[in-house]
């Protein structure tokens, strides 16, 4: 039975003229810019050694997007053949992705590699590590390790028809381990992918369980940095109302999944981890004050540690997609510049939004040109 649509995601604006965008831009970053003009103490950067200001160009500086998605056709389609979750249907001529309560729309630009290349070009962004949407193949059941093959074909695609434009994340069955690393194998070595993409959790499960972690060491070994990018939020049922699944629930199912690995001890385990957590880390930077004092002071869940757990987050990636200037902020003042990277969510989110908000902060040039490129260029290994 086909649902109905009043939990939907919105889908967001299709790439505006350069006009209109920058005219809505504006007017969201002076809102939320209000926000940091009231906190002094965020905004005392030297001038002279300010960035460039937010209406300059945006190609001056070699810009790498770290998160960016699309849907593969091929798993769409078949998804459209699907009785049970997670399945494709259309109303009303719009297809919809389903997963329980949760349902997305999927318009025809969010699988379209020539759309997320103007995307970029509007943006000034030259490099791209491209993913897939979710779900992942872990939500396939046997069928997996085929749907994890044709994700990666068809991210494996973009980057052969683009080569200059595009690096490559896979995505692995990892409910088989075997046939998880036997894809790894394969999508590192004949496909050239360049990290891979780790949904926050696989149907339900913690990505920190045991059966999990021969990727961890994978991983570590071939020197991958992985992306721990949301997927179905654990917490669905408690943020479902309002619309809230993506806007909380994502970001509980980031610092859940952060969290978990930081307390389990990965981090030792694997000192040569690469591991990126989007979204400036969910909710984490702002409560690992709180963590440590229940680590550190009250030997609440210190079993696996053996430093602070917000020594553990600074060995850690953060991207910056958050559309406020002062969380972008925050996470520059805990990291500083070397563990920040620039990243858009396209096509959820418009690039230049996420840009302007970092150019607003007027950080040192030097800074700037770390985060918006340099940073991922080295995480990634990009020598060209």
């Amino acid at each position: 039975m086909t649902p109905s649509l009043p939990g939907i995601e919105s889908a967001p604006i299709p790439v505006p003229s350069a006009a209109t965008a920058g005219a809505d831009r504006r007017t969201f970053l002076a809102t939320a810019t209000g926000a940091l003009a009231a906190w002094p103490a965020l905004t005392a950067v030297d001038a002279a050694a300010a960035a460039v200001p937010a209406n300059a160009p945006v190609d001056k500086n070699f810009i790498f997007d770290c998160q960016s998605h699309l849907f593969c056709p091929d798993v769409v389609a078949r998804m459209e053949q699907r009785a049970s979750d997670p399945r494709v249907f259309t109303r009303d001529g719009t297809r919809y992705v389903q997963m329980g309560d949760w349902l997305r729309k999927i318009p025809p630009h969010y699988l379209d590699v020539d759309v997320k290349l103007a995307a970029m070009d509007a943006a000034g962004i030259q490099l791209t590590a491209l993913s897939v949407n979710d779900p992942g193949p872990e939500w396939f059941g046997d069928d997996a390790p085929a749907i994890a093959r044709a994700m990666n074909d068809f991210v494996a695609d973009a980057v052969r028809r683009h080569p200059a434009r595009f690096v490559g994340l896979c995505v692995l069955p990892l409910l088989d381990m075997p046939a998880a690393l036997a894809e790894l194998e394969r999508a590192h070595k004949s496909l050239g992918m360049r990290g891979i993409l780790l949904y926050t959790n696989l149907a339900g499960r913690f990505v920190d369980e045991a059966p999990f972690r021969p990727l961890f060491a994978q991983a570590a070994q071939r020197r991958l940095p992985i992306l721990l990018h949301p997927a179905k939020p654990l917490t669905t049922d408690v943020v479902k109302g309002y619309e809230m699944t993506s806007s909380l629930g994502n970001m509980f199912d980031n610092t859940i999944a952060l969290t978990r690995i930081i307390m389990a001890g990965m981090l030792d385990e694997f000192p040569d981890l690469k591991l990126v957590c989007p979204h400036l880390g969910g909710t984490l930077p702002y409560i690992i004050g709180r963590l440590d004092h229940q680590t550190q002071v009250l030997k609440r869940g210190p079993k696996y540690l053996r430093r602070a757990p917000s020594e553990y987050l600074r060995q850690v990636w953060l991207d910056i997609v958050s559309p406020l200037p002062l969380a972008m902020k925050f996470g520059y003042d805990f990291l500083g510049p070397d563990r920040l990277l620039y990243a858009s969510d396209h096509p959820w989110v418009e690039p230049a939004l996420i840009l302007d908000a970092l150019r607003s902060l007027q950080l040192p040039a030097a800074d700037e040109r770390k985060i918006l490129g340099e940073n991922a260029r080295q995480l990634f290994g990009i020598t060209a």
